[in-house]
């Protein structure tokens, strides 16, 4: 962990712009009038918010929730504070593990009321930094009390369902606050929550007691108690898939107790998974390992890592309909593998002092990247997707990014800055503007490229497995995070394969303009190559899984929502070129009412003629026809074989077999 300081000469510039004169009145300057104005236009003068240290804060917090108020969707705190009379000052978490990005919602935090000795202690928030509160504690109190609501929301059109009639995911972090001044892992918490009746839940917190619908917790420090959540829920049920042990668990919820079904065919995969894991990585960072697993509809959607479990969504008809979850399957193990990368192998500038310390991005595509490659590969290695499904969701990568124009002004490390510059907000036009997915699926790409160049330039006695197992597989059962730096991800790849990585790495991830293309060697050097046909297998269709409505490498545009709306226009394609942006309707084609069907129809048909083929759209108000001279039918990608080469996705997707 470090602290982030600011360097000598901006600090001189922060303080030299305090002291500029104030212009006098009649200088030009509008909006400032006299003197006297200007002096009010100052920031007010306020405590400072103290540097997080490596020091404990003294005694335990004392922390309870309550989430039992399902129909107004309010999560109430309380919370007590041991303290010494003088300046306070509480946090609200900001930065987010896992979000990448200031995203705590402060703006749902409501009723904030502390307490001291019985007597009212008012607070102010920080101008500067609204994630800020301080108080002036008075001689003598040494206890204070802090209530407040956390107003979860009704929808997800703002912010994330987290409470529902069946299930609350409580997010610790989303409703707390704590002193500043320590290190999060240098805060004792003492936590509990109280549950609706005949409730049970999930967590990897230590259980004291749970009674009378109260779960009580051993105290832990902040750190862990931000990264072990709950689910809870009216339907749950835990399931061991641990073979060697009982450490690895399934924590279900359901919005329906009939929802949890899974065969013992379907837990034997995810058995297999866990022992993948120890096979590839060689080492567990755990004492037990709890996946949070939401099988809902009503709860918003979420796949997020944490050291000792995870929190994910499905439909409710995962393991009642298991066919069409083939493209769903892929979230478990990658939050899994987070635990070694991510949680455990953590970018030193995103293991940071507390959550209030601004975090950076520069190797999300190790953090994620890495992790989304191995997540693809311990999918098919424990049996969750089948060699077909592994393929046909690297085609799609592969084709996504072989048709990006994004590249063409802004580089993958670029993109690690994204969420930075608004959460996972992808704006008109993603193709052009690229986005979140990037540093997980084309990071992907890169790392399959090493993989592969490793093995052959080994003659396929070495992978990228050997890395693993070296670089995240150390210090068997210790959980305290390691950083590493760029400099040192380079050394651990030589120490597999001697090689010139750094420059391997900065090619792929620098890459921009007009030449630059997407990272697609390691499909060749793997026995394969992209191409593009009109119509798909049904395992394609199952990975594929908007398939019938996706136009993007014809036309240049999908159609989304419950009609026929034309989303996603891609940059440069027929679509773009004929002027249409976001919003248009589809109402008819070739002038007959038309859906999905029928314009895939039209499109198909069109290959063989020269006529155009004319769509009617709608916006408001406005209509327009559009003539598309386009002839080269439907596209979708697909990887195939090239003939007389080793299949080395075969071997990358094999299961380990010690």
């Amino acid at each position: 962990m470090f602290q982030i300081r600011l360097p000598v000469a901006v600090l001189a510039l922060m303080l030299a712009a305090t002291a500029l004169p104030v212009m006098a009145q009649n200088t030009g300057t509008p909006w400032v009038t006299d003197a006297r104005e200007a002096a009010l236009a100052l920031p007010r003068a306020q405590p400072a918010i103290p540097a997080p240290q490596d020091r404990p804060y003294p005694g335990v917090i004392r922390y309870r929730a309550d989430v039992t108020d399902l129909d107004h969707r309010i999560i109430s705190v309380h919370q007590t504070l041991p303290v010494t009379g003088g300046p306070l000052t509480l946090l609200y978490p900001r930065f987010l593990p896992g979000n990448h990005a200031g995203t705590g919602p402060i703006q749902l935090l409501a009723g904030i009321t502390v307490t001291g000795d019985g007597q009212r202690i008012e607070w102010l928030r920080d101008t500067l930094d609204p994630y800020a509160f301080h108080l002036d504690i008075p001689a003598g109190v040494t206890e204070i009390a802090v209530d407040f609501q956390w107003l979860t929301q009704p929808d997800s059109s703002q912010w994330r369902v987290v409470m529902t009639p069946a299930i609350v995911n409580m997010e610790w972090e989303k409703a707390i606050l704590y002193p500043a001044g320590y290190f999060a892992n240098q805060i004792q918490v003492a936590a509990s929550i109280r549950l609706p009746e005949g409730w049970n839940y999930g967590t990897a917190l230590e259980t004291v007691s749970f009674e009378d619908g109260v779960a009580t917790f051993a105290p832990t420090d902040l750190y862990t108690l931000v990264d072990s959540p709950m689910f809870a829920g009216a339907h749950f049920r835990r399931i061991d898939i641990d073979p060697t042990g009982e450490s690895v668990h399934l924590n279900i919820v359901a919005d329906s107790a009939e929802n949890i079904a899974p065969t013992a065919e379907q837990l034997a995969l995810y058995e297999n998974l866990v022992t993948q894991a120890d096979r590839l990585f060689g080492a567990r960072h755990f004492d037990h390992y709890e996946f949070l697993v939401a099988m809902t509809r009503q709860l918003g959607g979420i796949g997020l890592e944490h050291h000792r479990s995870s929190e994910n969504t499905v439909s409710p008809e995962f393991f009642t309909n298991w066919g069409a979850s083939a493209g769903d399957r892929g979230l478990l193990p990658h939050e899994y593998t987070h635990s070694w990368n991510g949680k455990f192998r953590r970018p030193a500038d995103e293991l940071t002092a507390n959550y209030n310390v601004p975090s950076q991005n520069t190797l999300l595509w190790v953090y994620e990247g890495q992790t989304e490659y191995w997540g693809d590969v311990l999918s098919a290695r424990s049996g969750l997707a089948t060699r077909d499904v592994a393929v046909a969701n690297l085609a799609t990568i592969a084709g996504f990014y072989d048709a990006q124009p994004g590249r063409q002004w802004r580089a993958l490390q670029d993109v690690n800055n994204h969420n930075l510059l608004g959460y996972r907000v992808p704006g008109q036009y993603p193709s052009w503007m690229r986005g979140t997915g990037d540093y997980y699926r084309e990071s992907a790409l890169i790392w399959l490229d090493a993989d592969t160049l490793i093995r052959e330039g080994t003659r396929d006695r070495k992978s990228l497995d050997d890395f693993a197992r070296a670089f995240f597989g150390v210090d068997d059962g210790v959980f305290t995070p390691r950083s590493y730096t760029f400099d040192e991800l380079v050394e651990a790849l030589n120490a597999v394969y001697p090689h010139d990585w750094a420059g391997f790495l900065r090619d792929r991830l620098d890459a921009v303009g007009p030449d630059a293309r997407a990272p697609l060697d390691g499909i060749t050097r793997a026995g394969w190559q992209l191409t593009w046909v009109d119509s798909l297998t049904p395992v394609e269709k199952s990975v594929q899984g908007g398939w019938a409505r996706d136009f993007q490498y014809s036309l240049g545009f999908t159609l989304s929502g419950s009609g026929n709306r034309l989303s996603n226009i891609r940059w440069d394609s027929p679509a773009f070129r004929l002027g249409i942006g976001e919003g248009w309707e589809l109402v008819a084609v070739d002038g007959t009412a038309a859906d999905a069907e029928g314009l895939r129809n039209a499109v198909t048909a069109a290959k063989d003629g020269t006529a155009p083929i004319e769509l009617l759209l709608k916006s408001g108000d406005r209509f327009r026809t559009v003539a598309f001279d386009y002839h080269d039918g439907l596209r979708y990608p697909r990887l195939v074989r090239i003939e007389g080469t080793r299949d080395r996705l075969a071997d990358i997707y094999a299961p380990r077999r010690r």
